[in-house]
């Protein structure tokens, strides 16, 4: 993947992901409840990743421990979502490279194959999980 590419995709990403936390937020507000899983839409059961905008709805109210109860990803998701754009403006304004670099080097630790599994296990762990909470 080319830098620009990369940039752009985490741009759009954050932006959709800052909207769809505003909309999710709005829809609480409001008191109703809407799922866009089509995992557990089409089959009842939870995905490994259900919980997640409830759980960085969650840390936005300073509510950690439950967040993490919620769903462990979406700490990592707000981690990203709350570094990412100073990041990625930091990269542009001195024209650096940084979040490419850091790309690559986590893509080829990922591709470790110890790493890899842990990673693929933590999420079934994750999973069974949401399963047992009735997410």
């Amino acid at each position: 993947m080319t830098r620009n590419r990369l940039y752009l995709l985490l741009g759009f990403g954050l932006f959709a992901g800052y909207v769809w936390l505003t909309w999710s937020w709005l829809q609480t507000e409001n008191h109703q409840t809407f799922t866009p899983c089509l995992f557990k839409n089409t089959t009842g059961i939870a995905c490994p990743s259900c919980g997640s905008t409830r759980s960085v709805l969650l840390l936005s109210h300073g509510n950690f421990r439950d967040a993490l109860l919620l769903n462990p990803l979406g700490i990592i998701m707000g981690l990203i979502i709350l570094i990412a754009p100073f990041w990625l403006l930091y990269d542009i304004a001195f024209k650096k490279d940084t979040i490419y670099t850091s790309y690559h080097k986590a893509e080829n630790f990922i591709k470790i194959k110890w790493v890899a599994i842990t990673l693929i296990i933590l999420v079934l762990i994750n999973w069974a999980w949401n399963i047992q909470k009735g997410l």
